[in-house]
């Protein structure tokens, strides 16, 4: 059953759908796309320590210099006012014991010595035996990766609450894209990695029906 009322986020996610066209002559206004941005900023993460960087790529001489590796992101570039790479921190960062966990501890989350501490041991708890992240780095960037996504679908929706058009990427190259920023100096392949894409504009073409399983189908109330 439908929810009885009408919400403005319900309407937002209506409207919004992966943009395959978007009208190059269409540009997002600076507030806008700082607002999306915020949006990413305020979004939650394990423990706080925001395992992400956003890349906002509108150098059209880069878009072509990644093209190559981008797979799905093509139809972003071609007319896409806005495209961001969201990146994931790796194990060097997000290490229990790294100098980025202990730059958030204390320079942004400002906790005392003696709570930091305490967060830091929980934390590593947290890596070492729940989830296992210390036991591959690859387990600890697809950890990471998997909270970027959190920021993505709120720059999504947050898109979608003002009228602007997205597409969020993962069919892309990502070894291919990852170098490419290297080589450029744009990516610290120790600290990061790709995670996610989206483009971000006005729609140029007729947005699909939406289809969706009932929420009969996907809820399981116990």
């Amino acid at each position: 059953m439908p929810p009885s009322n009408s919400y403005p986020i319900l309407d937002a996610l209506k409207f919004r759908y992966a943009c395959k066209k978007f009208d190059p002559s269409k540009r997002v206004s600076d507030d806008d796309f700082l607002s999306i941005l915020e949006a990413a900023r305020l979004s939650p993460s394990s423990y706080g320590f925001e395992p992400w960087k956003l890349l906002v790529v509108q150098n059209p001489e880069l878009r072509e210099a990644l093209r190559p590796h981008a797979g799905g992101a093509h139809n972003s570039f071609n007319g896409a006012s806005h495209f961001v790479i969201l990146l994931a921190r790796k194990s060097a960062d997000m290490r229990y014991d790294s100098d980025y966990i202990s730059h958030m501890l204390h320079d942004v989350q400002g906790l005392p010595e003696a709570t930091a501490a305490m967060k830091r041991s929980s934390f590593e708890n947290f890596q070492r035996e729940s989830f296992k992240l210390l036991e591959s780095n690859r387990a600890m960037f697809d950890w990471a990766s998997k909270q970027t996504y959190i920021a993505l679908a709120n720059m999504l929706t947050a898109a979608a609450s003002i009228g602007i058009d997205s597409c969020p990427i993962e069919g892309f190259n990502r070894a291919g894209v990852e170098q490419k920023l290297s080589e450029l100096g744009l990516l610290n392949l120790e600290h990061f990695g790709v995670s996610v894409m989206a483009g971000f504009g006005y729609r140029a073409e007729t947005a699909p029906a939406k289809t969706r399983q009932s929420i009969e189908e996907i809820v399981q109330w116990v």
